[in-house]
């Protein structure tokens, strides 16, 4: 990667954070991503599990989509992908992702977004995208930073897609 690539942009209700989910899976898709991995960082309630739903609906998961505050892990599946979306709030660090099998979830045809990156830094920091919401008045921000060539293909994307 050249030169970073990366996206800022309002989100004034859970709607919209919801619409930035919607459009971020369209963004992988179009760049024909098998597996990516996705940070989300931010506060308590500042949407990174709705962005997640945002996301997940998209892509025609039905059902309920849960947060893995307690979990640590939910797994879906739509089409021949499967989506691991991960909290990594109460890990004591990076030793405890082997127990939840995290390499393997990295496999080819498995989109990995995990919550609490700053949990793992070290690991987060191998992230396709790093994505962060923070509180702005009323509404959020999303921040967007490609970390890799396959995520700045994605955020490009998204950037084309919202422009």
């Amino acid at each position: 990667m050249r030169e970073p690539v990366q996206l800022t942009r309002a989100l004034a209700d859970e709607a919209a954070t919801r619409r930035a989910g919607a459009e971020l899976a369209a963004a992988l898709l179009a760049a024909d991503l098998q597996a990516v991995f996705v940070t989300i960082a931010g506060e308590l309630g500042a949407g990174k599990t709705t962005l997640v739903r945002g996301l997940l609906e998209a892509l025609g998961v039905s059902g309920p989509v849960r947060s893995p505050t307690y979990t640590l892990v939910e797994s879906y599946h739509a089409g021949s992908r499967q989506l691991h979306h991960l909290d990594w709030y109460r890990l004591s660090g990076a030793d405890d992702l082997d127990g939840l099998g995290f390499r393997e979830l990295l496999a080819p045809g498995h989109w990995v977004l995990a919550e609490w990156p700053e949990r793992a830094a070290g690991v987060a920091a191998q992230a396709d995208l790093a994505l962060r919401l923070d509180y702005h008045g009323a509404a959020r921000q999303l921040s967007a930073a490609a970390l890799t060539s396959r995520g700045a293909a994605a955020l490009r994307r998204w950037m084309e897609g919202i422009a």
